[in-house]
């Protein structure tokens, strides 16, 4: 029994020296003039410190925030061992949408999560610091953020996912705050139509941005994903679609996270 005792002891000490290790930081803006955390996991082997790794930014939904991912999804950490990865999971301030506000000049996410997160993280950890290897994901109003801000800065992030993401927010004139950071929407939402992901498919040209979108069939964005789908294809841009039993929930995400992982891990070899 007891060297059962110390067998099982040894095997609990291997596996937490393999362990991902989870940092929470405090990233600053120059731009808000304040600074937010934010959760970066780092896989077992970096502290060899003899390898730079690929950098997945992981946005939380509407209401969440920067801990949302590691608390509620554990497994992200083994994701990160397995994939070799770097996850970094900001906060987007409750309900940002992650845009540079027009009627808010105190919200100023889309130059936060898009430009000053990932030189703050290519300064403090060994990434490797290109396009190429940098990949940007989120669930629900994450989605829209991720693909948001990769259609719109494409010298900053080559891959991008979307779970149950809000693609189109025009449907919606009266939920989630997003009045509060657009202003009125206008007639047929004419005033959003800049700031939604939709809206931004003219700006890719094909071949230019990995991309990967999924969502549950029984989600209340399943229409505006289907939507985008079709204008991408219009459009001739590749990219990964799946639609999978499932509703706007963390069951679903922590179970869509695999797939967006290995899609990028894929990707970045």
């Amino acid at each position: 029994m007891k060297l059962l005792a110390r067998l099982l002891l040894l095997i609990c000490l291997v596996q937490t020296a393999q362990a991902a290790e989870v940092d929470t930081v405090s990233i600053p803006s120059s731009k808000m003039h304040r600074s937010y955390k934010c959760v970066v996991i780092k896989p077992s082997s970096y502290k060899n410190g003899t390898q730079r790794f690929p950098v997945v930014y992981m946005l939380h939904g509407y209401s969440g925030d920067y801990a949302n991912w590691v608390k509620s999804v554990p497994a992200v950490k083994e994701l990160a061992d397995n994939y070799q990865m770097i996850l970094v999971c900001p906060d987007g301030a409750f309900s940002s949408w992650y845009f540079d506000s027009p009627v808010d000049s105190a919200m100023r996410f889309e130059t936060y999560v898009a430009t000053e997160i990932p030189a703050y993280i290519d300064q403090h950890y060994s990434t490797l610091p290109m396009p190429r290897y940098r990949a940007i994901t989120g669930l629900s109003m994450g989605g829209h953020g991720a693909l948001f801000l990769a259609m719109r800065h494409p010298d900053v992030f080559s891959a991008a996912g979307s779970m149950s993401g809000g693609v189109d927010i025009r449907p919606f004139p009266k939920n989630w705050d997003i009045i509060k950071r657009l202003g009125e929407p206008g007639e047929n939402g004419a005033n959003w139509t800049s700031y939604t992901v939709i809206g931004q498919v003219g700006k890719l040209k094909p071949g230019t941005l990995a991309l990967t979108i999924d969502c549950g069939v029984k989600d209340f964005f399943i229409d505006v994903n289907r939507a985008l789908h079709q204008q991408l294809l219009l459009a001739g841009i590749d990219h990964d679609y799946t639609e999978r039993p499932g509703e706007h929930n963390w069951k679903y995400w922590g179970n869509s996270i695999k797939y967006q992982l290995l899609f990028f891990h894929e990707y970045f070899k």
